[in-house]
């Protein structure tokens, strides 16, 4: 990665095996990182470790977050912390209102902190150049899962994807190439259009419960309860379904227990079968923030 960020201070706070990769990225452009809440060391030149998170903020001029931010405890998503690590209100007061913090996605919790302190939020996930890129190794992911459970192959099974996002379009697109008899659902008539442009079988919502019913498996990405009881009841307890929605997710998990579906919440996935991809895509984005920044000062 170009080397443009000589000399600036980028706090990484927390995070998981993606921004492991990130650290290492952001020091090759130059820039001096502050670690806490991650296992990286002090060998790796421009990488500097702290155990205190208000040490890790001092005159820094970006923060970067996990993609998941805090939970509604306020600790820092973290799995291979020590410890856990609070970002409460007194510590993100320590942070200077003019300079970005990056986060994948601000759940309520850090919405709160941020209006609370005047920090300048910035969420990675909303930007498409993310959000797009991302959805590769959400697509491979969700595929990698279903070739593992299911007892047939991708290739002549019937695959349902539920939302025409970006991890909807890219799935869409993937499960296709692979020969899988793909329907997307969507509730908007251009992205009807566009399954259809694509060779895929289009499913307005409305009228999805009623199509379900020989689907092999069945991926969800729309963060809302679609798949309530009264869907559930419509499909075969064979089907597998892959929800790639943030937690909660969009199934009735209980009455699918109960019918005796198999229904996999898999929230995240970049982080788990690529982190090194992942790490690489918030990397080159958030470098070319805060050289625009920089440039702009």
């Amino acid at each position: 990665m170009k080397s443009d960020l000589k000399g600036i201070k980028v706090a990484v706070m927390g995070g998981d095996a993606r921004e492991m990769f990130l650290v290492d990225e952001l020091a090759a452009t130059g820039a001096v990182v502050h670690v806490v809440g991650l296992p990286v060391t002090n060998r790796t030149a421009g990488v500097k470790l702290y155990d205190d998170p208000e040490e890790c903020l001092l005159d820094v001029q970006a923060v970067v977050l996990p993609v998941t931010g805090i939970n509604e405890k306020g600790i820092l998503y973290s799995t291979l912390a020590e410890r856990d690590i609070s970002f409460t209100a007194e510590l993100a007061a320590k942070i200077p209102t003019n300079i970005p913090l990056f986060v994948g996605m601000a759940r309520p919790r850090l919405v709160d902190i941020a209006s609370q302190v005047g920090l300048r939020l910035i969420e990675l996930m909303k930007l498409d150049e993310v959000a797009i890129l991302n959805s590769i190794p959400s697509a491979e992911g969700a595929v990698q899962i279903a070739m593992e459970v299911l007892p047939i192959t991708i290739h002549g099974s019937s695959a349902y994807v539920l939302g025409f996002g970006r991890t909807g379009v890219t799935l869409s697109r993937l499960l296709g190439a692979m020969g899988a008899r793909t329907s997307v659902v969507a509730r908007r008539p251009e992205y009807l259009a566009r399954i259809a442009e694509m060779n895929l079988t289009p499913v307005p919502f409305y009228k999805m419960a009623q199509n379900l019913g020989d689907a092999d498996v069945i991926f969800n990405t729309i963060p809302a309860l679609v798949l309530t009881c009264e869907v559930l009841k419509k499909v075969s307890p064979e089907v597998v379904i892959i929800d790639l929605a943030s937690a909660p997710g969009g199934v009735d998990y209980q009455e699918a227990k109960n019918i005796g579906i198999n229904a996999i919440l898999a929230p995240g996935l970049p982080g788990k079968v690529a982190p090194k991809t992942a790490g690489s895509i918030l990397a080159r984005v958030i470098t070319r923030l805060l050289a625009d920044e920089i440039a702009g000062s």
